[in-house]
């Protein structure tokens, strides 16, 4: 279920945003692309923004690209969220 470094590598375009879907409490942390659905598992909770934290943590490096680059632009609160890459 875990996904390599830079897998996603064809979306780190500047200014492309990436829709994610987020499994909270999940077993372990995982990414995959299911039917062009990025898809999340993080297994911390959704507390005091942990998991926002460990979904760009992990989609940072499937991007190939620094964390800080990453910013959430919507999504805050919801399993449905959006990314956009500076």
């Amino acid at each position: 279920m875990a996904t390599q470094k830079g897998s996603l590598s064809h979306l780190a375009e500047s200014g492309a945003e990436i829709a994610v879907r987020v499994t909270p409490r999940a077993s372990r942390n995982a990414l995959r692309v299911e039917g062009g659905v990025v898809r999340v598992w993080v297994s911390c909770a959704p507390e005091g923004g942990k998991a926002n934290r460990e979904v760009a943590k992990l989609l940072a490096r499937a991007l190939g690209v620094p964390k800080t680059r990453l910013e959430l632009v919507r999504g805050t609160a919801s399993r449905d969220k959006l990314f956009r890459l500076s």
